[in-house]
């Protein structure tokens, strides 16, 4: 029930008619009585560095959900941000601080990060490789920089986006030993699949999952599908595997505490969520 003590959170982005955080939130903010709602507006390119401006002179916005295409140009339109939106170079929340100030974080990489936790993998010190450097590539590699990963390789069929990538890195976190280059996942902890190679049955793999050791948990980020041929491959290789779905629902999470509302647990999310309305 939308009433005048409703506050809002802007879904900002165009198109709209694909946004599924609007059947997300809202069954949550319903089932906990929070008196809160995801509104989806879509605003295209030329108009969105204003619109950003004046949907925050709003006295009841919460806070904003920035999607595509509007994610990189966002970082330059804030007054702060983490180090997590400066390696990944976009931004995805929005919120105004008491002083009028504008703070910007990225939770596309901490969704995947809390997910790998939660199945029991540990990140810090790990030996991650990274494939795909786009912007989800880019947001997980600087979420688990985030998270103490002890060595990162990166690789993308475009070099100069993983040596960009790569670059914040290691201005961000001297301390972690980044490569470029290789997409052999041997020996490593941690392998993330961040490009849509892989998702179907005879589909070209992003790497050669012979090998894979199977001590390697696997991730994935496609989300149209769960089990992927990738990580169906990479599962009968004896290893651990996390379906792309899981970024979704374990960045929400994420999300609620920088909005400072109550939180929640992805399995509650999943269960109240309404994705087939």
């Amino acid at each position: 029930m939308i009433n005048g003590h409703t506050e809002l959170i802007a879904h900002i982005g165009y198109p709209t008619h694909s946004f599924k955080s609007p059947m997300i939130y809202n069954p949550y903010f319903e089932h906990t009585g929070i008196n809160a709602v995801v509104v989806p507006m879509g605003c295209q390119t030329p108009d969105y560095p204003s619109f950003l401006k004046s949907v925050f002179s709003l006295t009841n916005i919460r806070g904003a959900l920035i999607t595509m295409p509007h994610k990189v140009v966002t970082v330059g339109l804030l007054d702060e941000v983490t180090a997590t939106v400066k390696v990944a170079g976009a931004c995805n929340a929005v919120k105004r601080l008491p002083d009028g100030r504008l703070v910007g974080d990225m939770f596309d990489g901490a969704g995947f990060v809390r997910g790998v936790l939660r199945k029991g993998q540990p990140i810090q010190g790990a030996r991650a490789l990274v494939v795909g450097s786009g912007g989800v590539g880019c947001a997980i590699a600087a979420s688990l920089a985030g998270a103490g990963v002890g060595a990162i390789t990166l690789y993308d069929v475009h070099a100069p986006s993983a040596g960009a990538l790569a670059q914040r890195i290691r201005t961000e976190y001297p301390a972690i030993a980044v490569s470029t280059g290789s997409n052999d996942p041997a020996g490593m902890d941690l392998v993330i699949n961040a490009t849509p190679m892989g998702m179907n049955e005879g589909d070209p793999l992003p790497l050669d999952v012979s090998r894979l050791d199977a001590s390697t948990f696997v991730g994935e980020v496609v989300m149209r599908t769960e089990m992927t041929a990738f990580l169906t491959a990479a599962k009968a290789r004896g290893c651990r595997v996390q379906v792309g779905s899981d970024m979704l629902f374990e960045q929400i999470p994420a999300y609620l505490e920088f909005f400072d509302l109550p939180t929640s647990s992805a399995d509650e999310l999943r269960a109240l969520a309404r994705l087939a309305d």
